[in-house]
């Protein structure tokens, strides 16, 4: 099948984009509002895009409404500063929580039971227990001509990384449970490889379907849920 994305409203393209590009990391950002208001929320359109100085890559779109802009974004903007945290198995649920849409007003970290962790060089906090949490600053900002996507850049400033997984100058990874995205669900990452594989691991998951851990279906879908919306957020 060939999908012409001219053809294609944003909604469309955004389905088929978030279940093409699999597993895309999570950026759980955790930013403060000019009057101080802590804001948390998992962002997947994530990537980085230096390394001298290091630097990360944040796309944000509006909130459902399709025209307010998110309060992550305007945090970021207004304030100049954020934090990406590493999201991990075992705050999951609270990450997830975090894409609900709050009020500005409401403190997020209070509202899905996070605790704050001072950061050292920037004033939003970190996610405590969060295992990596990467300082930044601003470095551009740049929007969609519609004006209903940005694309945040963000140099990282200071690199906060839990002790034990620090091992000559690299991250441990294996010590971690880190969480990615696949479209609207989710994927821990448990295993790890070098290639080759031996032929029989190869014809073993050869046309294997995904195995999911959470007892829904097979065939179940969370794009197709009520509480999916295109601007990533979830009913609270």
């Amino acid at each position: 099948m060939d999908i012409d994305s001219r053809t294609l409203d944003a909604k469309s393209a955004y389905k088929l984009l978030i279940g093409s590009i699999i597993p895309r990391p999570i950026a759980w950002i955790s930013t403060l509002s000019a009057d101080g208001v802590g804001n948390l929320a998992p962002v997947s359109f994530f990537t980085c895009v230096g390394r001298k100085p290091p630097k990360v890559s944040l796309s944000l779109q509006s909130k459902s409404d399709g025209v307010t802009l998110k309060d992550s974004f305007r945090n970021i903007r207004d304030t100049g500063e954020f934090v990406t945290n590493l999201a991990t198995l075992p705050q999951v649920l609270p990450m997830h929580r975090s894409a609900a849409e709050f009020e500005p007003d409401v403190d997020e970290f209070d509202a899905v039971d996070v605790e704050k962790e001072p950061s050292a060089l920037v004033a939003p906090p970190r996610v405590k227990g969060a295992p990596i949490a990467l300082e930044c600053t601003v470095d551009r900002i740049f929007s969609s001509p519609d004006g209903l996507d940005h694309v945040v850049w963000g140099e990282v400033v200071n690199f906060h990384v839990r002790d034990d997984i620090h091992v000559n100058g690299r991250i441990d990874f294996g010590a971690l449970a880190p969480v990615g995205r696949l479209a609207a669900e989710y994927t821990v990452v448990d295993n790890a490889f070098v290639p080759p594989l031996a032929e029989e691991v190869l014809r073993e998951r050869s046309g294997r379907r995904m195995r999911r851990i959470d007892g829904r279906g097979e065939e179940y879908s969370a794009v197709e849920s009520a509480g999916w919306s295109p601007s990533g957020a979830v009913a609270e």
